[in-house]
């Protein structure tokens, strides 16, 4: 019998999210619960036998698991990562303390770079050089080679290696014959090559992404090996996938093989999610609005599609700084994140201000209100104190919020010293963490060219739906869309993912004089590969979808944008199409055109994917009176007002109500204020149109009367 089902499981710092799809008996479920952040893989395998036993389903009958990880980025950031050694093209082992030379603030005189996850004395140089276009001027010296590892291994002890030598995405022969020689020496060491995890120009950006590569290896190896084991031994037999940063799913070895390529592997599945439900909703422009237990990222879905860029600066010393970070040639989802969530803790510091985030208190202790041990306040713990959340209805009422602590620690640790009372404070943290979010939004979409009241806003995550109403009458946003189990989400964008693979070529060439031989060789071997993987996946030949496109820019520029062309073969009739696509698309990023200026073309890139699966989030409206009940909102500027609380799934597509209102599921909750009115499209997105509601006081004294009514 066909295996149809299929889990998708997303791993957030507070709680791990599920969502269990069978096509063949149309059942879609979900499920969350608290993080083990100390054996992630306990939360997972805890949350599917529950979705198993809920479904009828036996671990046997799983098709697949999808799932996407934080563990790159957390190691990144908290520097805990392999101890890693670089084989460097002779005198060129500085390449990372020298980087692009320059100060990415030129106002602090005490500025500290972004610290080195490989340290000088770790780094060696070994002799042998190719040029620019590839050929060899100097033999790679293999005794040199030889002699530098067994220095790195036995007197350094090193856990992983990084080799990258001087134009290797050109030719990567003797990059790959030091692997060679290495692997001779020491079989079992990770090695990893900057002609194979980046075959890009730039060398400091190359050598840092081998570096990364190498630095979380051996922790990824280990971790996928325990959820491997730890899910044989509940009897899966499926396949293992896992999400990739730009949005695609590959195998189990690969993700081993390219971790770095991970490094935004858990957000990249909420802006999936929110691509799969723009394209039906007929949504041309969204803003996707991910809020979870740590972080809130922020996305632009245009024509169905996430943006994607070909660079990314992992663990910044400062968020907004670019050039404090490490410097990656990864493909991923083109998203801002900030340190903005439910259990983002607010504190006042040394001057008498308050602050929100980034610290969080994580799934452990977790918020005051969860009752865990948590003492500091969070942005949940202010949500519970204005009427946001509900705490006998939180997670469907399987855990009950405390009210009582959350008002002891707000006056504690914020009232008290501030002089205001508590809900004043819960005011405070949630205009901090509103104007933050809305502040990172602005700033993403203004660096486009885009005005953030052109576009619908799509919440979702725990959280999001609960600030959703807040971010968009600061953005002047009239539209929000929240999907049916919003709360999890990001777990559907896992199974909704097509597989896929992306290829680069690094080769630098003027318009006028391409090499289309080469070219169309460089492609051709990029459609191997990439049909190689897909088809080791399980996929057919025939259902492979292949993009072209390549990194240009014009002559004397240093940055380049992508643009896709004909899936060759190319030759030089194409070259006008070429360049029209390039004059096209740099015109709509930056409004102008150069001209009399030559054009450039620097990565070649492939996109190679299969079709995604379709998921219906449907389902069968529970047959009872939507209406809960009436209870007191905080509203910002319209402040305290009764709203009708209302059942998420007893409401039907067609239906159509006023605010105030809150709108309330089993893993989040959805409020906002009198200038709004929602309805249910026939998808079941709850969709939220602001300033269409009539007079606020003619909708206050509505709800009043409501809820004064025996």
């Amino acid at each position: 019998m066909r295996k149809t089902t299929r889990i998708g499981v997303d791993i957030g710092g507070t709680f791990t999210d599920f969502v269990l799809h069978d096509e063949a008996r149309g059942i879609t479920r979900t499920g969350k619960r608290l993080t083990t952040p100390a054996q992630p893989s306990q939360a997972i395998v805890e949350g599917i036998e529950r979705l198993l036993a809920e479904t009828g389903t036996r671990a046997g009958q799983i098709a697949s698991i999808v799932h996407g990880t934080t563990l790159i980025t957390n190691t990144v950031l908290e520097r805990t990562g392999a101890k890693v050694g670089l084989l460097a093209t002779e005198g060129f082992r500085d390449v990372l303390e020298m980087g692009r030379e320059s100060r990415y603030d030129v106002d602090d005189l005490f500025l500290q770079p972004a610290p080195l996850i490989v340290p000088r004395s770790l780094r060696l140089g070994v002799g042998g050089r190719l040029l620019a276009d590839g050929s060899e001027r100097t033999p790679l010296d293999e005794e040199g080679v030889a002699r530098s590892v067994r220095t790195l291994v036995e007197e350094h002890r090193i856990e992983a290696l990084a080799i990258a030598f001087f134009h290797a995405y050109r030719n990567p022969a003797h990059e790959r014959r030091a692997r060679q020689i290495v692997h001779g020496l020491y079989p079992g060491l990770l090695v990893s090559l900057s002609a194979e995890v980046a075959p890009e120009i730039r060398e400091f950006e190359r050598t840092t992404t081998a570096c990364v590569n190498a630095y979380v290896q051996p922790r990824v190896h280990g971790y996928l090996d325990r959820l491997g084991a730890d899910l044989a031994a509940l009897g899966f037999e499926g396949d293992l996938r896992i999400m990739l940063s730009g949005g695609g799913i590959t195998t189990v070895d690969e993700a081993k093989r390219y971790p770095v390529r991970l490094i935004e592997s858990g957000p990249a599945a909420g802006a999936m999610a929110a691509a799969f439900v723009a394209r039906p909703a007929g949504e041309p422009r969204m803003v996707s609005f991910d809020v979870g237990g740590t972080t809130a990222k922020m996305c632009l879905i245009e024509q169905g599609q996430p943006h994607l860029k070909h660079d990314f600066e992992a663990g910044r010393l400062r968020k907004f700084k670019q050039g404090s970070g490490l410097p990656l040639k990864v493909t991923v989802i083109d998203m801002i994140e900030i340190g903005s969530g439910g259990g983002s803790i607010a504190a006042v510091d040394a001057v008498g201000l308050m602050k929100v985030g980034p610290r969080s208190a994580s799934s452990v202790p977790g918020p005051v209100c969860y009752n865990r041990g948590g003492t500091e306040p969070t942005v949940t713990d202010a949500d519970l104190l204005l009427g946001c959340l509900d705490p006998a209805f939180f997670l469907g009422g399987e855990m009950a919020l405390s009210i009582d602590k959350v008002r002891s620690a707000v006056s504690e640790k914020l009232a008290g010293p501030l002089g205001i009372g508590s809900e004043e404070a819960a005011r405070g943290i949630r205009s901090i963490v509103d104007e933050s979010m809305a502040a990172a939004t602005r700033m993403h979409l203004a660096e486009k060219g885009k005005d953030p009241r052109a576009y619908t806003l799509f919440a979702f995550g725990g959280a999001g739906p609960v600030h959703a109403y807040a971010l968009a009458r600061l953005l002047k946003m009239r539209r929000i869309i929240v999907p049916m189990g919003a709360g999890v989400i990001s777990a559907l964008g896992f199974l909704v993912a097509a597989p896929a693979v992306d290829e680069v070529r690094g080769y630098v060439t003027s318009l006028e004089q391409v090499d289309w031989d080469h070219v169309n060789r460089i492609y051709a071997e990029m459609e191997a590969s990439a049909s190689a993987l897909l088809l080791g996946a399980g996929g057919d030949a025939g259902q492979i979808s292949l993009r072209w496109s390549v990194d240009m820019r014009y002559l004397g520029q240093g940055f380049e944008i992508t643009v896709d062309i004909p899936r060759g073969p190319l030759g030089a009739a194409d070259r006008g199409a070429i360049r029209d696509a390039f004059v096209a698309t740099y015109a709509a990023r930056f409004d102008r055109t150069v001209r009399d200026v030559g054009i450039e073309a620097i990565n070649w890139r492939l996109s190679a994917s299969l079709p995604a699966q379709d998921i219906s989030l449907a389902h069968a409206p529970v047959q009872s009176d939507p209406l809960r009940g009436v209870r007191v909102v905080n509203f910002a500027e319209f402040g305290d007002l009764p709203a009708r609380v209302y059942d998420r799934y007893a409401l039907k597509p067609g239906d159509r109500f006023q605010g105030p209102a809150v709108v309330e599921e089993r893993e989040s909750s959805c409020s906002f204020g009198p200038d709004c009115v929602f309805s249910i499209d026939r998808h079941f997105n709850l969709v939220i149109e602001l300033g269409a509601a009539p007079e606020v006081a003619a909708s206050r004294g509505a709800v009043a009367e409501e809820a004064a009514a025996p």
